[in-house]
């Protein structure tokens, strides 16, 4: 079978590996057609791993595909189409068995960044770790849910507990999470207020639904969220920008706010005011991956016209390297997929 290898740090080539073993008792063989690309992805081809990992490994943490076998035990049935939770847990730890499983106890590390991924024409896995598409999702829109809709689903609502008639800033409302966060916040009657970079990522992000969208490039958005919400603040903050945008992000949140955050894209460290935190009762939240029942959620949230994929661009195996330049440079809006 065909797979994507990251070979050495922005190195990736098209190998041929064996094909995976047989479904044993609760397992199901997958035949991938679609991965999300994600900035993970970018990290993991940059050599910025955070962890020991032994190349080459295979890329891809978020892929949807098509059930061709199952073993022993497995209650989903062949040709059903279904997304893969995005990290290799281990199914008996108590956080696992609570449905807690983005804090697995064993868990054996995200797929395409510390164990081999989904950017592979079949794989192998529990059954327990597939999630079955509702009847009218497609394959490429089920690509979408494991991270860029699971992970804003379990950041606004489990963690954040946004709520109809709040206000939330979305950061980057041009990226992957962020188109669907902006669809997941307006959908229970959320005030969006979201940042992009460009006057063209502008109108696609109120064609999304968001009520305020603020040029960061041409204005201190901090400035333009006092502004709008009469010096108040808004509710919440979804961020995963990082130092760029954190502290401003900070300042933005009304007394008693909170701030959820699942990423850095523009790196890992920040100062923060530490009179303001306590002062003004903010509450800080840090926010990886998302459970299988989020995972459930969503596509169930797709299937009722809810949560609508954002696709940029489709690409092939072999136009692996200039997207991830792309989103490596934030030329995008919404998903790049890679289609096998």
């Amino acid at each position: 079978m065909r797979a994507l290898q990251l070979t050495d740090n922005r190195s990736l080539a098209v190998v041929d590996l064996p094909e995976p073993h047989a479904p044993g008792p609760g397992e199901v063989t997958v035949k991938i057609g679609a991965v999300a690309l994600n900035h993970i992805d970018v990290w993991g081809w940059r050599g910025m791993a955070f962890a020991k990992r032994k190349l080459p490994i295979i890329i891809g943490a978020e892929a949807a595909g098509t059930i061709v076998a199952v073993g022993n035990g497995v209650a989903l049935k062949s040709g059903q189409i279904v997304a893969l939770f995005g990290a290799e847990t281990c199914g008996h730890c108590r956080a696992c068995l609570e449905g807690r499983d983005n804090f697995c106890e064993n868990v054996a590390g995200i797929r395409g960044f510390h164990v081999d991924g989904l950017a592979r024409e079949r794989i192998t896995l529990a059954a327990r770790l597939v999630v079955p598409a509702p009847a009218g999702v497609s394959l490429t829109d089920a690509a979408c849910a494991p991270i860029t809709y699971g992970t804003p689903q379990h950041m606004l609502f489990d963690n954040a507990h946004l709520e109809a008639g709040q206000t939330v800033l979305v950061q980057a409302g041009g990226s992957g999470i962020g188109t669907a966060a902006i669809q997941l916040a307006k959908a229970v009657g959320a005030t969006v207020i979201t940042t992009v970079s460009t006057a063209a990522k502008a109108e696609k992000a109120k064609a999304l639904g968001a009520d305020h969208v603020i040029n960061y490039k041409e204005d201190r958005f901090e400035g333009v969220v006092r502004k709008l919400t009469g010096k108040r603040g808004v509710d919440v903050v979804f961020e995963h920008v990082g130092p760029d945008t954190f502290q401003q992000s900070v300042f933005s949140l009304k007394r008693g706010g909170i701030l959820v955050t699942c990423g850095s894209t523009t790196g890992v460290s920040s100062e923060i005011n530490l009179f303001q935190l306590y002062q003004r009762q903010l509450r800080l939240i840090g926010s990886f991956g998302c459970n299988i029942a989020n995972l459930a959620t969503v596509l169930g949230k797709m299937a009722d016209g809810i949560a609508r994929p954002v696709i940029d661009t489709t690409i092939a195996l072999a136009d692996i390297d200039s997207a991830l330049e792309r989103l490596e440079s934030r030329d995008v809006f919404g998903k790049i997929i890679v289609t096998l």
